[in-house]
């Protein structure tokens, strides 16, 4: 039996799945299988990487234009978190290879044009509404620990953080808050994309399978969410260049461990 997108009956099922124990092995054997997805079909990686690549610049270019290049730190953390609909396109690779089903452009596309019509869709304004809470603290932080101070320049705006007592608060705090918000965001999307992708749950359920996933795997989950984090930011360096090759595999990583972490591998 197959859906309107050509996917099996398996990816449409019903109802929020069972949850199951991880361990780290299941985060090595999940980062490994999305490393094999993106030398399987680079194409796809590249294309759907490209896609996020091509919007960090674009988003620098304005800051730039702007006279505000300091905030590329804090919309480029959160921009690849805004990309729900574009993951889809690599969960639909990772699920096809894994189904032993022939992958193709127009498949693929499909799936990802056909979320607008599900719970996914909800899913992106949750993810924006927390996105928009963190770039509102970076500015509140700003405010209390820099005052209102404008920085033409990214040289004169490490200086200040880097060379004064304000910038050190202001760096020490942002991050513990940063590090909480990307906590609960991770937690409450790293399965429920992958999730919604696959069945037909409502998005507030998928939410709650997501957070109970990371509640019951704490080491597991968060290890992955580490790895995320730091393969993000080092991937952000090379002028965005990076995320051409981390995030593909790290989309693809992510369907992985949805799949361990709530049916049998």
């Amino acid at each position: 039996m197959t859906n309107k997108t050509g996917g099996t009956a398996e990816g449409n099922s019903m109802g929020a799945p069972q949850i199951r124990v991880l361990s780290i092995d299941d985060v090595r054997a999940s980062l490994k299988d999305g490393w094999e997805d993106f030398k399987a079909q680079p194409g796809y990686g590249l294309f759907f990487g490209g896609i996020y690549m091509l919007g960090g610049l674009l988003i620098l270019g304005f800051l730039t234009r702007i006279g505000s290049p300091w905030m590329i730190i804090p919309l480029a953390i959160g921009f690849p978190l805004l990309g729900p609909f574009v993951a889809v396109g690599l969960y639909e690779v990772s699920r096809r290879r894994r189904m032993g089903e022939p992958i193709t452009a127009k498949g693929v596309l499909a799936q990802v044009f056909y979320q607008r019509e599900r719970q996914l869709g909800w899913m992106a304004f949750v993810v924006m509404f927390i996105f928009w809470i963190w770039i509102y603290q970076v500015r509140l932080l700003f405010a209390l620990f820099l005052g209102f101070k404008s920085f033409s320049s990214w040289d004169r705006f490490a200086e200040i953080v880097l060379s004064t007592p304000e910038g050190w608060g202001f760096l020490m705090v942002g991050t513990v808050v940063g590090a909480f918000l990307a906590t609960v965001l991770f937690s409450t999307t790293v399965i429920a994309l992958p999730l919604l992708a696959e069945r037909e749950v409502d998005f507030v359920t998928a939410m709650i399978t997501s957070i109970a996933t990371v509640v019951k795997n704490p080491v597991p989950m968060l290890g992955f969410g580490l790895v995320v984090g730091v393969c993000t930011l080092a991937a952000l360096v090379p002028v965005f260049a990076g995320l051409l090759l981390v995030l593909p595999v790290l989309g693809h990583a992510t369907w992985h461990l949805y799949r361990r972490a709530t049916s049998p591998a």
